[in-house]
C-alpha cells in the first residue's frame, strides 16, 4: 500500500507498506524533513527505514499483552501490527498518521481528539464476544502500548485510559491512585487516577494528558537525538540529548522521578513510560511529561515477606538497583519530608473500598505501609548526607 505519513495536516514522507504484515518495505520522498518522527535519521535525503520499522512497531500492541492472542483470533485479525492500518495509526498520544495514496483523508476529520471512536476493539480487548462481519475498528486501542489489558474511553466528554491489574493481587491500579497522592504531597506533576470497577475487578482511570495540538515523546525517542556513546550513561546521554533538543529542566524532573520511584518501588519505569511533551504545530519543547504509568510497583506481584527484603525488587531505568539509581539524584532540597508523614493514611484510603479486600488482606497493606515509610527513612538519611 502507497502511503503519505502525516503529521497532523503536513505531508511528511512517502511509505510503502506490505498490506499484510504491515512492515514498511520502502521510504520515498521526504516532504517535510523538521516533522520526521525524532530520532528518524536522513541519509543523503533518505529516511531510514529500519529506524522508521522500529518507531512504527512500537506504536502496535506489543504481543505480550494480556489476552492478545484470544483478542487478535476475535477480531479476525492476524497480528497487532495489522490493526495499526486499520486506524491509520493515529493516536491519543501524537499526532501521525497514514493516510493512502489517492485520498481525500483529513486529520480533522478522523482525529481521535476530536471525533468519536469505536468502542469495538476495546471491548474485545476487555474479554467481549462480537460478530466480526459488524465491527469498528476505527479506535486508539490499536495504538495502545504496555502488557496490561487497557482500553480508551470517553467518559464525561473526555479521552480517557483504563488500565487493568495482574493476578492475583490487582494491585497495579490502586498503587497508580497511591503514587499520584504521594506525588501531590511532594509538588511532582503527574497524572491524577481514579479506580473504576467492572464486574467486581478494580481498574485505573486516568484522563489523556496530550490534546490536540501537543504530543508525547517518549525518552526512547529522545535518546535518538544523539549518537551512543561508550563513555556516557544511559542516564548522561538522556541529559545531553534533552539538552540538544532544548527540553528544558530534565535534570530536575530526573531528581523527582528517580525519587518518587523509590519511595514506591517502582519496578518498571522503562523508557517508554516517560518522556517529553512538545507544541505538535510549531515543534517547540513544552517540558517533560508530567509522571504516569506508576502502577508496577509497592511489591505489586510480591508476597508480604518479599516486600520487606526488597531482594527481588527490580530497578529501571538507568540502575538495576533503586539504592544505586538514587545516587544519581542531584538534589533532594525540595523534599518536604513533613508532608510525607501521612503517607500511611494515603495507603490505607486507596484500599478503603471493601471491595478492594478479595485481592488485597490487611497483612499486605501493612507489608506495603511499612515498606514505603522505611524508604522514605532511607530517603530522609540520604537526603541529610547530601
Amino acid at each position: 500500500m502507497d502511503a503519505l505519513l502525516m503529521h497532523k495536516e503536513i505531508p511528511v514522507v512517502d511509505i510503502v507498506f506490505d498490506e499484510e504484515s504491515s512492515v514498511i518495505l520502502g521510504i520515498g520522498t521526504i516532504h517535510n524533513s523538521e516533522h520526521l518522527p525524532i530520532g528518524i535519521p536522513e541519509h543523503n535525503g533518505v529516511a531510514d527505514r529500519a529506524e522508521f520499522n522500529s518507531w512504527w512497531t512500537e506504536r502496535s500492541i506489543p504481543a505480550s499483552r494480556s489476552g492478545i492472542k484470544d483478542a487478535l483470533e476475535e477480531l479476525g485479525i492476524p497480528n497487532t501490527k495489522a490493526l495499526l492500518l486499520r486506524c491509520y495509526g493515529l493516536s491519543l498520544s501524537d499526532q501521525y498518521w497514514v493516510k493512502p495514496q489517492n485520498t481525500n483523508l483529513s486529520w480533522r476529520d478522523i482525529n481521535f481528539f476530536d471525533n468519536p471512536f469505536s468502542d469495538d476493539v476495546g471491548d474485545v480487548l476487555f474479554g467481549a464476544n462480537k460478530r466480526k462481519d459488524v465491527l469498528d475498528l476505527s479506535s486508539p486501542d490499536n495504538t495502545s502500548v504496555g502488557d496490561l489489558k487497557k482500553r480508551w474511553k470517553i467518559i464525561d466528554g473526555k479521552r480517557c485510559l483504563v488500565k487493568g491489574g495482574s493476578s492475583p493481587f490487582r494491585q497495579q491500579p490502586f498503587n497508580e491512585v497511591i503514587a499520584a497522592r504521594i506525588m501531590g504531597l511532594l509538588g511532582i506533576p503527574h497524572v491524577d487516577y481514579s479506580i473504576a470497577w467492572d464486574q467486581g475487578v478494580p481498574y485505573s482511570v486516568c484522563e489523556d494528558f496530550v490534546t490536540r495540538d501537543t504530543e508525547l515523546v517518549p525518552a526512547w525517542r529522545i535518546l535518538k537525538a544523539l549518537k551512543k556513546s561508550s563513555t556516557d550513561s544511559q542516564y548522561r546521554r538522556l541529559v545531553k540529548c534533552c539538552t540538544t533538543l532544548s527540553i528544558q529542566n530534565a535534570v530536575e524532573f530526573l531528581n523527582r522521578m528517580i525519587v518518587l520511584d523509590y519511595i514506591i518501588a517502582n519496578e518498571d519505569r522503562h523508557l517508554n513510560n516517560f518522556g517529553a511533551i512538545r507544541d505538535a504545530n510549531t515543534l517547540a519543547w513544552i517540558g517533560m511529561a508530567p509522571i504516569y504509568d506508576s502502577g508496577a510497583s509497592l511489591g505489586f506481584d510480591k508476597l508480604p515477606q518479599q516486600m520487606k527484603s526488597e531482594k527481588d525488587a527490580a530497578c529501571k531505568p538507568f540502575k538495576k538497583r533503586h539504592i544505586e539509581q538514587l545516587g544519581l539524584v542531584t538534589d533532594f532540597g525540595w523534599i518536604d519530608f513533613d508532608k510525607l508523614s501521612g503517607v500511611r493514611d494515603i495507603i490505607e484510603a486507596a484500599f478503603s473500598d471493601n471491595r478492594a479486600s478479595e485481592f488485597i488482606d490487611a497483612t499486605r497493606i501493612k507489608a506495603i505501609e511499612d515498606s514505603v515509610e522505611r524508604r522514605i527513612d532511607v530517603l530522609k538519611s540520604w537526603a541529610s548526607a547530601k
